[in-house]
């Protein structure tokens, strides 16, 4: 045993010797030294206190976490998740920094009390459990920003989740458990931006919801509500129409209908055609339309067993940089219709406004595949030896497109007399007090990616890209940028099936390239494809600079627990 503990763990002893910060544990090479070490990590884990990230994953042997998990004080981001936990340690209430927590796809039946008190803590994560309930006391965490608590056997939220005590709360996910009833208080949550409650067992919407003035997104699908005007709204994905709704009181029934029965009345038959004709350029709300959904995602969703297409070495002075990437292929896309591409590009702009939080937790960026020259480099570079083509500039360095860009935006304060700018010029900031500037290189050691700020326009997203080569960065935790990627991906795939409902005539720009290397329509490259249905997921192995792998994505465990509105067939 104690030969297992000491020399089996040579992942522990690397990260000890180099005095790292990040440990990474995952793998059936893992979950074999478990077994021996009767389902304990290793004593000599918990003496790396200089750890800031720590993930143990993918390990059904690791059943629970002694109580030396407290002695990493100084941990920022704690991942054990898709294990086989039952119990969660009261010592996580030691970790005072821990700002991530996620422990979903686990057996746990209760969390334990001390998390209430982590006065640091952002996200929390435990979905794919086993709970009936929640600690009370979470409004002590007074920086919680995201909450998932989907797929559990949850019976109601805690009052004191719902309160002014949790202004940074924007994101509350409680899909598939058994919540009979959301109270009034939801509207005290004043930077709530995204909710889902589907699939629970829901009669009623509280009006009370329309108080919540960042309310972007909502998702009350599945529940049998008494009101059935307001359940087609919701099957019908019409977050806007919700919330006027219940803002005007119309609740199904009493008072509140009556006032929502007037308010249509007044509506007139003009109007109602113009609001119908508006939601029909938008993708309709059909209902027919709506429950075909989920049956087009098991058609546009694969993904290939295929060799990896690209790979990303992953160079060590990115670490005080911005040091998490997580990158994949995406084939099959169709951007000619229409305004497809202008769909597609809108829909990473509202990812970075909302979920990455204006850039600030994660950058997304995508690539035509065609001209992307791998394998690519990760790497941080001083500005002034930084060469890059921004999306629509001359090729500049990264040191002079900053001061540029920093001179657009004082212009753009006189003429506007106001502090916000837009464009680029939003996200300098991000930049501040860095040495060196994160990149992306490709093998003929041009730029093709600047993040936070730009893209390179050698590989833009045309009208004519089917295969998109997607990456997403992040400076605050590897979960980020999967979490980011699994909706991104959704996204691709909602788009694809509007694309194919949905035909246009297709027209191609006389300046878009032609195909550097000829590629074939993603579904031919696929025996199980149908011509032009599917979109093909392809995975990106990023590895350190010794070949060493940091992260594969999509693995076999990711994007199967973050939503149900598709099914991916592996």
């Amino acid at each position: 045993m104690a030969a297992v503990g000491e020399a089996g763990w040579p992942e522990i002893d690397k990260v000890e010797r180099e005095k790292r910060r990040e440990l990474v544990l995952q793998g059936p090479g893992v979950d074999e030294k478990l077994r021996l070490c009767a389902g304990q990590l290793p004593s000599q884990l918990f003496s790396l206190t200089l750890l800031n990230y720590l993930e143990v994953s993918g390990c059904s042997e690791l059943r629970e976490v002694s109580p030396g998990l407290g002695r990493l004080i100084h941990l920022q981001n704690l991942v054990l998740c898709r294990n086989k936990l039952r119990l969660l340690s009261p010592a996580v209430g030691q970790l005072s920094a821990l700002r991530l927590l996620d422990v979903s796809g686990n057996q746990l039946e209760v969390l334990p009390a001390e998390l209430c008190g982590l006065p640091e803590l952002c996200t929390i994560n435990v979905s794919c459990n086993q709970l009936q309930e929640l600690p009370p006391g979470l409004e002590r965490c007074t920086k919680l920003a995201e909450l998932n608590l989907s797929r559990n056997r949850i019976c109601a939220l805690p009052p004191g989740l719902l309160c002014r005590q949790l202004p940074l709360l924007a994101s509350l996910s409680a899909a598939d458990n058994q919540i009979q009833e959301l109270g009034g208080d939801i509207g005290l949550l004043p930077g709530l931006k995204s909710l889902d409650l589907s699939n629970n067992l829901l009669t009623d919407i509280p009006y009370e919801l329309a108080d919540c003035s960042k309310l972007k997104d909502i998702n009350f699908k599945g529940n049998k509500l008494k009101d059935k005007r307001l359940e087609k709204m919701v099957n019908g994905c019409q977050t806007k129409s919700v919330l006027e709704y219940l803002r005007v009181g119309g609740r199904g029934g009493g008072k509140g209908k009556t006032r929502t029965e007037n308010a249509g009345k007044e509506e007139t038959k003009e109007k109602k055609k113009k609001r119908d004709r508006k939601q029909k350029e938008s993708g309709g709300d059909e209902e027919e339309d709506v429950a075909e959904l989920n049956k087009m995602m098991l058609k546009i969703l694969h993904i290939s067993e295929n060799p990896t297409p690209v790979v990303v070495n992953v160079s060590p002075s990115t670490k005080d940089v911005r040091p998490y990437i997580v990158c994949c292929v995406v084939k099959g896309m169709n951007l000619k219709p229409g305004n497809a591409l202008k769909r597609f590009l809108t829909a990473q702009t509202k990812l970075h406004d909302e979920m990455c939080d204006k850039r600030t937790l994660a950058t997304i960026a995508t690539h035509d595949l065609r001209l992307v020259k791998g394998p690519l480099l990760y790497d941080a570079r001083p500005p002034k030896d930084l060469k890059v083509v921004p999306l629509g500039r001359k090729e500049i360095n990264a040191k002079d497109l900053v001061r540029q860009l920093q001179f657009e935006a004082e212009e753009q304060r006189k003429q506007k007399k106001r502090q916000n700018v837009s464009g680029l010029h939003k996200y300098l900031h991000l930049l501040d007090s860095k040495e060196n500037y994160p990149c992306l290189i490709d093998t003929e050691n041009a730029v093709i990616s600047f993040p936070p700020i730009t893209n390179s326009e050698k590989t833009k997203i045309w009208k004519s890209t089917q295969n998109v080569f997607v990456e997403v960065t992040s400076g605050t935790s590897l979960q980020v940028c999967k979490d980011v990627l699994d909706t991104l991906i959704l996204k691709m795939a909602e788009l694809h099936k509007f694309t194919l409902e949905n035909k246009e005539p297709e027209a191609i720009s006389d300046s878009e390239p032609e195909a550097v290397d000829k590629q074939e329509p993603a579904a031919n490259n696929n025996p199980d494809a149908e011509t032009g249905a599917q979109l093909i997921v392809e995975q990106v192995r990023v590895a350190d600079m010794d070949g060493n792998l940091k992260v594969l994505y999509p693995s076999k465990t990711d994007l199967n627990l973050s939503s149900s509105a598709f099914i991916v067939v592996r």
